[in-house]
């Protein structure tokens, strides 16, 4: 059998919790990685919450430096508007070093959401603890 776990990194890429606005997540350096993908976990919506999630790159952890990766290096399976009680992959297939997912919201009161960021075909395996 195949081994994931010494060839995976893990990190949070957004605090799990009740959310009622936009939040930008934790910036995820890419450094000794050759892949990243996102999981986005949500849980209750309330009052017909209307959220979104995003992938966003830059050279530099200074939060102002992120902006909206490209769609041509996004592979996402989530809809336009996040579900309750769902589980949602985010791919990355660019090159800048800091990425991170960002929650936007266009209505409703609040969902609770997190995400942790997979970090892949690392260039030093296995990937230390």
């Amino acid at each position: 059998m195949r081994d994931l776990y010494n060839n995976i990194g893990a990190e949070l890429a957004l605090a799990p919790s009740v959310k009622s606005a936009a939040a930008d997540g934790i910036a995820i350096d890419t450094k000794g990685f050759r892949s990243l993908a996102f999981v986005v976990n949500t849980g209750a919506i309330v009052s017909a919450g209307d959220f979104g999630i995003v992938v966003q790159e830059s050279d530099t952890t200074t939060s102002g430096d992120f902006t909206d990766a490209d769609a041509s290096v996004v592979d996402s399976n989530a809809p336009a508007t996040l579900a309750a009680n769902s589980s949602y992959r985010l791919g990355y297939r660019g090159f800048k070093r800091y990425v991170r997912v960002s929650l936007t919201k266009a209505g409703g009161t609040s969902i609770a959401a997190g995400a942790s960021a997979v970090l892949g075909h690392p260039i030093e395996a296995p990937v230390a603890d």
